[in-house]
């Protein structure tokens, strides 16, 4: 894969990324390691995670990759703070202590002594300066090299980085991570505005459209599916109603006459799409990771995208 800049910063990162948001319950650890394995040798570098997923069990995963002998160098680790299960309850507190408490965790479970990219989990009630506070003295203590927010709207956004603008002692934010596919376009509306005008790179979740636009739910739900599992149908449920059919019934459409699977048009639409650095997907097994490396030399043609985004919910008005 050819990397692409986070943004305006140094960073290099890979179109792909792994999502583990799975992991430790519906990925165990050996498919684990079999992703990442695979993952690497086609040239992914990217992989995102977050002290949430499964309750830390996804970064001691990664931090096992790395006590195995997966060259720390290989991997651009993304994790975040802010948002942690305690005692089985999910807690959200972005005040600079516990923005801390949260990193030094993470990297205890990931085996490594610096975090690639350091993002803000979601916006809190600290204020948004002391929140900030907490990445520029990770930054300056060597524990994170970037820093980005996650599901931050547009206002959210251009606060955050405006603040880190404002003095050039601040560590100014590389990326924003967003859910972002042909079933959930709202970045589009301020989002990719603000991260084009402050320089900032578009980490897409769930490019997939939470699996829905991979077509395997057109029929009905499979048994193995997560749409079929209690812990994971609460995820996919606002996407398998009568609104979405139409998206990806094109999206398969589209797939059929250029010899394609419906998930690898509905990532090339994403990966592609004006501001992504990277799309992040959450392949369960190597089947499903092979089929979406398979994407890495093809591109959609312009009258293709054009119809998905008119299907989709309308131009693109970020295209050049």
């Amino acid at each position: 894969m050819e990397l692409r800049s986070l943004g305006r910063s140094g960073l290099r990162v890979s179109p792909l990324g792994i999502g583990t948001m799975a992991w430790g319950r519906d990925v165990k650890w050996e498919e684990a390691r079999a992703l990442v394995v695979d993952f690497v040798e086609a040239g992914g570098n990217l992989i995102d995670t977050a002290p949430a997923y499964g309750g830390g069990v996804a970064e001691k995963m990664i931090g096992k990759l790395f006590a195995g002998g997966l060259p720390r160098e290989d991997l651009v680790v993304a994790t975040k703070g802010g948002f942690v299960i305690r005692d089985g309850k999910r807690v959200m507190d972005t005040s600079r202590g516990a923005m801390l408490a949260d990193l030094e965790q993470s990297l205890r479970r990931m085996n490594t002594d610096h975090v690639d990219l350091w993002q803000v989990h979601a916006w809190g009630e600290a204020p948004i300066e002391e929140t900030l506070s907490a990445i520029d003295s990770a930054v300056s203590r060597g524990l994170v090299r970037y820093a980005g927010v996650s599901n931050f709207v547009g206002w959210q956004l251009a606060t955050a980085a405006t603040w880190q603008k404002a003095l050039g002692n601040r560590t100014p934010l590389a990326s924003v991570q967003v859910e972002y596919s042909l079933l959930a376009r709202r970045a589009e509306v301020e989002v990719i505005g603000g991260a084009e005008h402050h320089g900032m790179g578009l980490l897409a979740w769930s490019a997939l459209g939470r699996g829905a636009l991979t077509g395997k739910y057109r029929t009905g739900i499979p048994r193995d599916s997560r749409a079929a599992a209690d812990h994971f149908s609460w995820f996919l449920e606002p996407y398998l109603q009568p609104r979405s059919r139409a998206v990806v019934d094109a999206v398969a459409k589209a797939a059929e006459g250029l010899g394609l699977t419906p998930a690898q048009v509905a990532l090339l639409w994403v990966r592609d799409a004006p501001q992504v650095a990277s799309a992040l997907i959450g392949p369960r097994n190597r089947t499903q990771l092979a089929e979406l490396l398979e994407t890495d030399t093809k591109r959609l043609v312009a009258p293709i995208v054009s119809a998905l985004d008119d299907v989709s919910g309308g131009p693109n008005g970020h295209r050049s």
